[in-house]
């Protein structure tokens, strides 16, 4: 009796033991199956080899999925082996993870179609909803949201009961509803609850799951989609206006920062400067060569380049202004044809001058760490970089302002403005007042250009490509008036970027132009006309 229970024991034990040994072996023999379809060549097996690896566990998975969406997984046809080739150039057996000196000669790299790109993005999705990155889980989300694929739904709702950081949970809700939307046995209700999400959702890819849906639907659910198809084309229609409003005030800080410096030159001193687009190219310039000092010898002060940029552009570009007005303006004074001829002139030997020195090629000018990179607002997405030409342009506009209203230059400046004679009576010097107002106006255009290096091509030409429109904005807004200068490169900025869509960029700045020149008739001192009694004569 007792040996017959140590026998019954025994098999037992051998049992369990043959069951633990041949357990794990059949596991790794299904996954390596599974890796092995990638080997087929056939679209099908490869489709079938994405499924079952993704839903294996196993923890060459992740890698695999990735190789294969980055064009680094490889198969051999005639072995069956299926490799991965990482991004140091080393190679690993898929199906084992072991390294290999290198590929089979008759390796090649597994193909992929449109439907299989989605069923990696979905696979991808699935395999990475439960990373400890709340950033690399919302991304997850999306990749299913965008490819519903039913498969990743126990994960969702796993992860979904899981989460705790709420945009990554509000990521899970919508990629939750976007599968049940397409699940054929999902209840009418819950089909409208989906529905109510990705309406709340209002962007793009909303859209594009509610119109993939198809017309075979339930009649509730149907007049529910194409509610929300329309709900999220009126708000993505206000969004775009949005878009191009913020677009809109982008360039007219550009504009306003190219022609700010004009239109001090040209109220002051009624000089036509067509070489003020080259003092705008100078202070670019001078952003670059500071920028390769700082990447030679000290790169760890590469963020705070714009910093010594500006002033050393608004120094060198003031400088070459005041030079220009007392070796050539102050000659041709009462004698606007001949100014710009000069201007004009000199604006050609400036930019042979910078093509000697620099070359004729764009240069690199890099954008800071807090310039780089750009968040959602909305259903917009606004670059740091033109946000802060904004806050720069706004900045340098106020402190001229404030230097026009409150210091001795100033004053001098608005007095030679509104009567150049009775002023000279009064004992300005008017012809130091020209030189340093051209000497202003220049070295503004300096700065300009190092804002302008931020979001233009650092060439020789930069600034033929604002001359036209700064004068545009002056003449527009009213010359020699700050304010008017403000409103006017801003109302042309947005104008612009509204007529874009309609008529195109060539068409919808000629109609910009024709406008000008309509409005000029009406009001020939632009929007804000100065006073004063020389002005009025």
């Amino acid at each position: 009796m007792s040996v017959s229970l140590f026998d019954r024991l025994r098999a037992a034990i051998l049992s369990l033991c043959l069951i633990a040994a041949f357990a794990v072996p059949a596991h790794a023999g299904a996954f390596e199956d599974a890796v092995a379809k990638f080997a087929n060549d056939e679209f099908s097996d490869t489709a079938e080899a994405i499924d079952a690896v993704a839903a294996s566990g196993n923890k060459l998975a992740f890698p695999i999925i990735s190789a294969l969406n980055e064009e680094r997984l490889f198969a051999d046809p005639e072995s069956k082996k299926v490799f991965i080739k990482q991004a140091d150039d080393k190679i690993l057996d898929a199906a084992t993870g072991a390294a290999v000196g290198k590929l089979p000669d008759g390796a090649s790299e597994v193909r992929l179609n449109n439907r299989l790109r989605r069923a990696v993005d979905a696979a991808l999705g699935s395999l990475t909803l439960m990373s400890p990155d709340p950033v690399k889980r919302i991304a997850a989300a999306q990749a299913v949201f965008k490819s519903h694929d039913e498969n990743a739904l126990s994960v969702i709702d796993e992860a979904l009961a899981k989460e705790t950081n709420a945009a990554a949970k509000v990521a899970f809700t919508e990629a939750r509803a976007a599968i049940v939307l397409f699940k054929s046995d999902a209840s009418e209700a819950d089909k409208l609850d989906a529905i109510a999400v990705v309406k709340a959702k209002g962007d793009q890819e909303a859209m594009a799951v509610l119109i993939s849906l198809g017309a075979d639907q339930p009649p509730l659910v149907a007049k529910a989609v194409a509610a929300a198809i329309s709900s999220i084309q009126g708000n993505l229609a206000m969004w775009s206006m949005v878009q191009n409003a913020w677009y809109g005030l982008s360039l007219g800080s550009v504009l306003l920062l190219a022609a700010i410096g004009l239109a001090i030159t040209f109220g002051v001193m009624g000089v036509i400067n067509m070489a003020h687009g080259e003092m705008v190219m100078i202070g670019a310039y001078t952003t670059f060569v500071v920028q390769e000092v700082i990447r030679t010898r000290y790169p760890g002060l590469f963020d705070y380049s714009l910093f010594i940029a500006v002033p050393l552009a608004f120094m060198v570009a003031g400088a070459i202004g005041v030079a220009i007005e007392r070796g050539i303006i102050r000659f041709l004074y009462g004698r606007p044809l001949e100014t710009l001829l000069a201007t004009w002139g000199l604006s050609l030997v400036i930019q042979q001058a910078v093509r000697t020195a620099f070359g004729p090629t764009n240069r690199e000018v890099g954008n800071p760490s807090w310039m780089s990179g750009a968040f959602e607002l909305g259903q917009i997405t606004i670059t740091y970089n033109r946000l802060w030409i904004l806050v720069f342009t706004l900045a340098v506009f106020a402190i001229l302002l404030a230097m026009l209203r409150y210091t001795a230059l100033g004053l001098e400046m608005r007095a030679v403005t509104q009567n150049r004679r009775m002023a000279a009576s009064m004992g300005i010097a008017t012809s130091r007042v020209d030189a340093l107002t051209f000497g202003l106006g220049s070295g503004i255009a300096g700065i300009a250009g190092v804002a302008l290096s931020q979001i233009d091509n650092v060439s020789p030409n930069l600034g033929q490509s604002y001359i036209i429109d700064s004068f545009m904005v002056v003449v527009f807004g009213g010359v020699g008036n700050l304010w008017g200068t403000l409103v006017g490169a801003f109302t042309l900025g947005i104008a612009n970027k509204f007529l874009e869509p309609v008529a195109g960029a060539v068409l919808g700045k000629i109609a910009i132009l024709v406008l000008i020149i309509l409005f000029i008739q009406k009001r020939p001192r632009g929007l804000f006309a100065l006073k004063g009694r020389a002005v009025e004569a």
